[in-house]
């Protein structure tokens, strides 16, 4: 199967008809679309100044770790058609993500240089001007949620970089009276400016969705001075149904407006590096919910009175989904039966 094709004239692109079909049957939820960035992190690889070229970027990470966990999953992005895009290509299809709505696009691929502390929190650098994540047009992404889709993720940079971002930020608000919403902004401060500049872009977004995930950290840069529990109880008041904020080693802190702002403890482990770690807690957290047939418009309303029994039984999956990332280098996420949560 041939991916969709871009171009730099701005040519219209039909939407795919050969998208794998999906079966109705039991226990199947309907598809999770993720959208943003599919990019290379240049990850350190054993000794000073060796690195290995490691698939990433925290949408991309979401939709394998979605699918390492047995949801069905597309991912909408644009892909290079370079030596790294067809490297990135080959690491989703191997997993399992559908890339019937990817763009092979002309640009170059986006880089991320990471650096690893001490303490395994990393930090970035990146290489993305004139790269291909960020230059979506609205026909690139025609039809890219037809079918059986029950929920929409999107965050991170290709929601705030120009000039691609606003057609992003139009498909979600498209798609929030057909199927669930979910949103991570995963701030990066390098590439987002000051907070100032892109705080009302995430709070427009955080409106839109259903489901909001964020870190501390993210919050200690776009809302400094603020609890995650005052955040919490703000986003609620936007119009999400679940707000969860990770704590790092602390664990996480989950809101819904029934079940109200609890908080779950972390898993101790041997940390490697934080790399992807946010990203697999946030396809853990979208597959529980699959799991429990709670995606979908259809669903919302079970959404916003999940239980605090529920709640919690999402949060410490999602937390075991983190924990289990970071006991591995690079973007690595666990499979549904590193989480004992495969099928019966």
């Amino acid at each position: 199967m041939q991916p969709r094709l871009g171009s730099n004239e701005g040519d219209p692109v039909d939407p795919r008809s050969d998208a794998p079909a999906t079966s109705g049957g039991p226990g199947w939820a309907g598809v999770v679309a993720v959208a943003g960035e599919a990019l290379v992190d240049f990850v350190p690889a054993g000794r000073p100044g060796l690195f290995e070229a490691a698939p990433g970027g925290s949408p991309a990470n979401v939709a394998v770790g979605l699918a390492r966990l047995q949801i069905p999953v597309r991912l909408l992005a644009r892909i290079a058609d370079d030596l790294l895009g067809h490297r990135i290509r080959a690491h989703l299809a191997s997993n399992g993500v559908d890339l019937s709505y990817a763009v092979r696009a002309a640009e170059p691929t986006s880089l991320a240089i990471v650096a690893v502390g001490p303490d395994g929190v990393v930090e970035y650098d990146f290489r993305v001007q004139g790269t291909a994540d960020w230059q979506w047009r609205d026909h690139e992404l025609a039809g890219a949620l037809d079918g059986e889709v029950v929920a929409l993720h999107a965050g991170s940079l290709a929601l705030t970089m120009t000039p691609g971002a606003d057609a992003l930020q139009r498909l979600l608000a498209g798609a929030r009276d057909a199927m669930t919403v979910s949103y991570d902004p995963n701030c990066r401060p390098r590439l987002m400016g000051s907070p100032d500049a892109v705080r009302g872009r995430i709070e427009a977004l955080v409106a839109l969705a259903d489901v909001v995930k964020a870190s501390a950290d993210d919050l200690a840069w776009l809302l400094p001075g603020w609890a995650p529990e005052q955040v919490a109880e703000a986003w609620l008041a936007k119009g999400p149904s679940l707000v969860v904020i990770t704590l790092g080693p602390a664990g996480l802190l989950a809101a819904t407006r029934q079940a109200g702002v609890l908080r779950r403890p972390g898993r101790a482990v041997e940390v490697v590096d934080t790399v992807g770690a946010g990203d697999a807690c946030m396809a853990a957290l979208l597959a529980g919910l699959h799991r429990r047939h709670l995606l979908g418009a259809d669903r919302r309303a079970e959404l916003r009175t999940v239980d605090a029994v529920t709640l919690a039984e999402l949060a410490d999956e999602a937390i075991l989904a983190a924990a289990i990332t970071c006991t591995r280098p690079g973007a690595d996420p666990p499979t549904a039966d590193d989480l004992g949560t495969t099928p019966a």
